[in-house]
């Protein structure tokens, strides 16, 4: 059979994939999209959006606990996990819908099946009916990351579960272990103890949301405390013994092993890049670790072939691979092209207080030989916040002492990851300390917090 041609082939429809394709096809290519499950990749279908809906559902259940705060009466409140699967499950169909639609709007070629790159150029794709044989000057990996299996602590879907089995739970966890306290885990931790689990959290780090700035991390501690869940930092499970009914966790802590029961366990350690299968060795792409190596603007070394997203490393974040899409779409036209900065890319965690970060912690700018001015603002002394009775957060900003320029700003608390785009785009812009003072924030927001931070760094806080 002969092969088709076309101007760029996408490997993967992931938030990377197919905006990728899609900026392609605007651009005047004639592209294809390989992908062999889902449209939307895992973001869509098993990350991001189910995620997001599950968490809602617990969140609304929450404030039904609090309704007599609010003047309102609301009798035997209660959930069906069931429905609450179903509505997650619908929200991701609707958005894989919604790729669906716009791949075909733009005229990018859909094929659903397996890809391999026998030669540069050349990508050979098993589907259900046989194969066929693709070509294009240039090929984009975007094929994602899938979760790490560590030894001993292997997801089975019946007790010890992942991510996927996490978002459609055979049953309710009554007691849950959740290794792991980055965003995955720390989220599905947020929601299972929300409904009910007694949920207990190890972390091998020296604190929760590792990657965070530690007065972010230890405030979010806190009030994970305060909800009643156990946060064992330094700590690691060393094996799980697993039963019919129960899992037995050996947790090493303070050089002591100790075992502790749970009916459930969710295993976030991690994630492993999806290379394997594609013949990238033999292409000559270097791989370190289980993600392809790059430059900034996302060539792997070999003529025409580029990787995005979670498959090219860190931050193992959506919206870096959609704009590395865009990049490399806008790189093959002949267009000028911005690489992503990743101290640029903001972090969002959507537990329960959610938290997000953009730009250095104030350590890393200080290991960076930066002199910082930070500042700081609780959301208790903000009017909305009281308001809206989510009294308990933390905003800080890191300048460098010597231009202004904003180095990073951190937040925990109701609604940050909607806040800290104001942040994102002030760095983006190179903006200083004088251009966010001389701001006007709308009154009554939570985003006055920001520009209240921003005061305290220079001692010209109003209300605190």
């Amino acid at each position: 059979m002969a092969a088709k041609n076309f101007d760029l082939i996408v490997i993967g429809a992931g938030p990377g994939g197919y905006v990728a394709a899609i900026r392609a096809a605007q651009l005047g290519m004639n592209v294809v999209v390989v992908e062999r499950e889902n449209l939307g990749g895992i973001c869509l279908n098993w990350g991001c959006i189910p995620t997001k809906a599950m968490l809602r559902s617990s969140e609304v259940f929450h404030l039904m606990h609090r309704a007599k705060e609010f003047g309102l009466s609301v009798e035997k409140v209660s959930y069906d996990l069931d429905a609450v699967v179903k509505r997650s499950r619908g929200v991701a169909k609707q958005m894989e819908g919604g790729v669906k639609h716009l791949l075909k709007k733009n005229k990018v070629t859909v094929i659903m099946g397996e890809a391999t790159i026998p030669a540069k150029g050349k990508v050979t794709v098993k589907t259900e009916t046989g194969t066929e044989e693709l070509t294009a000057q240039n090929i984009v990996l975007a094929t994602g990351a899938r979760a790490r299996n560590l030894p001993g602590l292997e997801a089975d879907g019946d007790r010890v579960w992942s991510y996927r089995h996490a978002l459609v739970p055979p049953h309710m966890p009554k007691k849950l272990l959740v290794i792991g306290s980055g965003a995955i885990g720390i989220e599905f931790a947020s929601f299972y103890n929300t409904l009910g689990a007694e949920t207990t959290v190890v972390e091998v780090m020296d604190r929760v949301l590792p990657v965070e700035d530690a007065e972010i991390s230890a405030f979010a501690k806190k009030q994970f405390v305060k909800q009643g869940m156990v946060i064992m930092e330094k700590a690691t499970v060393k094996q799980l013994d697993r039963a019919k009914d129960k899992v037995t966790a050996h947790i090493e802590s303070g050089g002591k092993v100790e075992t502790r029961e749970f009916d459930t366990v969710i295993s976030a350690v991690g994630i492993v890049g999806n290379t394997e299968g594609l013949g990238l060795e033999a292409l000559g792409v270097t791989i370190d670790r289980t993600h392809v190596v790059t430059d900034e603007y996302c060539r792997t070394g070999v003529e025409g072939l580029y990787a995005i997203g979670d498959i090219a490393g860190a931050p193992w974040l959506a919206h870096k691979a959609s704009h590395e899409g865009v990049m490399v779409a806008d790189l093959i036209a002949g267009k000028h092209a911005h690489p992503v900065k990743p101290e640029s890319i903001a972090g969002c965690t959507y537990c329960h207080p959610q938290v997000a970060s953009v730009g250095y912690t104030e350590a890393k700018a200080k290991e960076l030989g930066y002199t910082v001015k930070v500042g700081k603002f609780p959301f208790i002394g903000n009017g909305k916040a009281v308001a809206l009775g989510e009294p308990e957060g933390l905003i800080k900003t890191v300048f460098d002492a010597k231009t202004g320029e904003l180095l990073g700003a951190h937040m925990v608390g109701a609604e940050v990851t909607e806040l800290i785009q104001g942040y994102v785009i002030g760095r983006q812009l190179e903006t200083t300390e004088e251009d966010l003072m001389n701001t006007v924030f709308p009154h009554p927001t939570l985003s006055e917090m920001m520009h209240e931070s921003v005061l305290d760094a220079y001692d010209r806080v109003i209300h605190m």
